[in-house]
């Protein structure tokens, strides 16, 4: 268990790990294909197939993440059907107790996503998350995605945190690794980003399945007091 006296700010990605994937893995694999493919006159499969291809080719950089590119690529209004399908947001299990039990111990709770801000705001319209945040920071506003080499120290000179007191909980191993590569002591990779699917593979990193679990307890507030 993470000692909670060792910890100042805890960091949080968005998709996959406070929000249940599933909303994004039906919008860009199924919906987004299957209407792309209705347009152009390709069938679902085939129209899946052209569009997966042009993900892997964006895949890690800020394009993969942005509406307004996939938007103008694919000649479609993608933040409007992300708003017609807003009813699929849903959060992960124990997201929002965790958080409030974090603002009870005076925590600094960063939201820390590579989400499109059309995308950010949506999402925190629609669940209320943004209470529960000292800052909501998304890396289109860094100019850089949080994988790649200096986004954390980037966001250390907007946001000051001491890396080897901070947490940061991610479903993507690639940020992991490049925050573990910029100091950040205590990595956490989520066990299930989408509910709908087979828990992955947390490789070298300790595996959370559901916030309660991360929980810090009375005793040990006490304790630490």
């Amino acid at each position: 268990m993470l000692n909670w006296s060792e910890v100042d700010t805890v960091m949080f990605d968005m998709d996959g790990t406070l929000l249940d994937l599933h909303f994004d893995n039906y919008f860009w694999e199924e919906l987004v294909p299957s209407l792309y493919g209705q347009r152009i006159g390709l069938d679902a499969a085939q129209a899946s197939l052209q569009i997966r291809k042009q993900y892997r080719d964006m895949q890690g950089t800020l394009n993969w993440y942005c509406v307004d590119f996939w938007s103008d690529r694919l000649q479609m209004d993608l933040q409007r059907l992300k708003e017609d399908t807003r009813h699929k947001i849903a959060l992960r299990p124990n997201v929002t107790p965790f958080l409030e039990r974090l603002q009870e111990l005076n925590k600094k709770v960063l939201l820390v996503t590579n989400a499109h801000p059309g995308s950010l705001a949506l999402k925190m319209e629609h669940t209320g998350l943004d209470v529960h945040f000292h800052r909501i920071i998304s890396s289109h506003n860094l100019g850089k995605a949080k994988e790649h080499d200096g986004f954390w120290r980037t966001l250390q000179s907007i946001e000051h945190f001491e890396p080897e007191r901070s947490v940061l909980f991610d479903d993507n191993l690639h940020v992991l690794r490049q925050a573990r590569n910029e100091g950040i002591r205590h990595l956490f990779a989520i066990e299930q980003p989408d509910s709908q699917r087979p828990a992955v593979n947390a490789e070298e990193f300790t595996p959370v399945r559901d916030f309660h679990d991360m929980m810090p307890s009375e005793i040990t507030t006490l304790h630490e007091k």
